[in-house]
């Protein structure tokens, strides 16, 4: 099956705005500011946003990667260079009545462990100050709840979150305590967009176990089970997600609405590739997983189902399309990145 874009219009796919989106944005008044614009999902966030809105657009990020920043003007979007942490800087940003940030830090926290922490707690501080009187889309994770039982279908919105695994994960509990001090301080309004696996071509859970089969390495069973949704898919959930801005924060799950087993993934992208997957470790009883109930409930299911995805990330592969670098190393149970 054909790949349904050519690998230059990978950007202007990726941020084609689903109906609910479009509707959303229809009804936007004044600009919108997309904080960490040059990451994984940024630069789709804010591209999708300019083809709705009818104010401004701004992308702000420290734009180490010049093509990023290229990108996103080609796209219309007005860039801006910013270090967050930087206070002064912060505040010089334009205002704007949404706001939506994705900046944070992942990979590396073990070998810097304060710098995680400071991205993902001290920089949520600063933004929610600086945007107490804006609509806020905090990009979170499902990482701040608890392994939970496979069967039992996923932790939902009004769960208890923690103890999670890691000190990447506490920094992501840090955060989201920021956007709800600031809504008690400043009845400031957000909306925590917890956020398990997004996928596309170049990233994600599907991404890693079909470079696994094609290297002939084993797929890792310890984390077993997941919830994946295309990225497309989740821009748009995100965007449709600053009508929940409220405080306290108002809370959402965004994934795919099955739970997966990664051992049927595998299978199912080796028929695909032509490969037969080779297996290590075994089926923890618990997982990370989310329920997606309530955002499917307001807003339908995702467009791109997961045998649409498998077939789009093998055909991709195949094709020899580059990736991103950037394994999600979804099978930790440790929280250590």
């Amino acid at each position: 099956m054909p790949l349904p874009c050519e690998p230059g219009d990978l950007d202007a796919f990726l941020s084609e705005p689903t109906d609910g989106a479009s509707q959303v944005m229809s009804g936007m008044e004044g600009d919108a500011v997309v904080l960490g614009a040059a990451g994984k999902m940024g630069p789709h966030l804010a591209m999708m946003l300019r083809r709705g809105v009818r104010g401004r657009v701004y992308g702000v990020s420290r734009f180490s990667d010049g093509g990023a920043r290229h990108r996103l003007e080609s796209s219309g979007v007005e860039t801006i260079a910013c270090d967050l942490a930087d206070r002064d800087a912060v505040a010089r940003l334009p205002d704007a009545p949404n706001v939506f940030f994705l900046a944070g830090q992942k990979f590396g926290t073990s070998g810097a462990p304060e710098a995680t922490w400071a991205m993902n707690v001290l920089v949520p501080a600063i933004v929610a100050e600086r945007y107490r009187a804006s609509r806020i889309v905090a990009f979170s994770t499902g990482c701040v709840y608890p392994f939970v039982p496979v069967a039992g279908g996923g932790s939902r919105e009004d769960d208890a979150i923690g103890p999670p695994s890691g000190e990447y994960a506490w920094s992501c509990v840090g955060r989201e305590r920021m956007f709800a001090h600031a809504a008690r301080r400043h009845g400031a309004r957000s909306a925590l967009f917890r956020l398990n696996y997004a996928v596309e071509f170049r990233y994600g859970v599907l991404v890693d176990v079909a470079q696994k089969i094609l290297a002939d390495e084993p797929v890792d069973l310890t984390m077993g089970y997941v919830n994946i949704i295309w990225q497309g898919d989740a821009v748009a959930r995100a965007i449709q997600s600053i009508a929940l801005a409220s405080a306290p924060p108002g809370v959402i799950n965004v994934t795919g609405p099955e739970t997966l087993a990664v051992r049927d993934l595998a299978a199912r992208l080796g028929r695909r590739l032509g490969r037969k997957p080779e297996f290590k470790g075994a089926e923890a009883p618990t997982a990370w997983l989310s329920d997606a109930s309530r955002s499917v409930s307001l807003w339908g299911g995702p467009r791109v189902s997961v045998e649409q995805m498998i077939e789009w990330v093998a055909s991709w592969l195949e094709a020899g399309g580059g990736t991103l670098g950037k394994p999600t190393h979804f099978e930790a149970r440790d929280g250590k990145y």
